[in-house]
């Protein structure tokens, strides 16, 4: 927690040690969705698989997030630019748009790194089931945020009753989530 008085406050942060953040993470843009280098990979596998122009790659990554991501052109045009200057696609311009397709060097840099492409594909699994979670009352996502900063608080200083109060609690939590409001016990009868 940052001292309240620190000319480096973050927004939000309040007296109970929790900080009180918007919905959207990473400065407001959104959280990350692609690794460092996983981008570029996915777009060269993309135009080998059909060539295609940059518009139609934001389509199929935003389908293949079912909806819930579209990468902007101020992310996907760059990247297209890097991968024709590095020889690994080709664009050509016809009637006006650049139609991308994939060089021998990019088919030779796929196979080279087929086992890191089958890691974005499966980044992409994971990052399309957390964007989901986006769609979460910003109070949901408060209470998320605050029990994640709680277990950090504890900075591997367990006991081992303190873990098994902290499991207990958390499954409990769990189960009650998913078992809803109907699942409460009933009252008992004073008799």
């Amino acid at each position: 927690m940052r001292d309240h008085h620190s000319p480096h406050r973050e927004h939000g942060d309040s007296r109970d040690g929790f900080e009180r953040r918007p919905g959207r993470e990473r400065g407001g843009r959104g959280p990350r969705v692609f690794a460092p280098g996983d981008l570029k990979l996915l777009l060269l596998a993309l135009v080998a698989e059909q060539p295609c122009h940059g518009y139609d790659l934001i389509r199929q990554i935003e389908s293949m997030f079912d909806g819930a991501y579209s990468p902007s052109p101020g992310v996907i045009y760059p990247t297209l630019t890097f991968l024709e200057e590095s020889e690994l696609i080709s664009g050509d311009a016809e009637g006006g748009k650049k139609r991308y397709s994939v060089t021998d060097a990019g088919r030779v840099s796929l196979e080279e790194q087929a086992v890191a492409l089958d890691g974005v594909r499966m980044r992409i699994d994971v990052s399309k089931r957390s964007l989901r979670g986006h769609d979460r009352p910003p109070e949901i996502h408060e209470a998320v945020h605050n029990l994640r900063h709680a277990l950090q608080m504890h900075h591997g200083r367990w006991s081992a009753e303190e873990i098994l109060r902290v499991r207990d609690l958390l499954n409990n939590t769990a189960k009650a989530i998913v078992d809803g409001p109907a699942a409460r016990p009933a009252p008992e009868n004073a008799e």
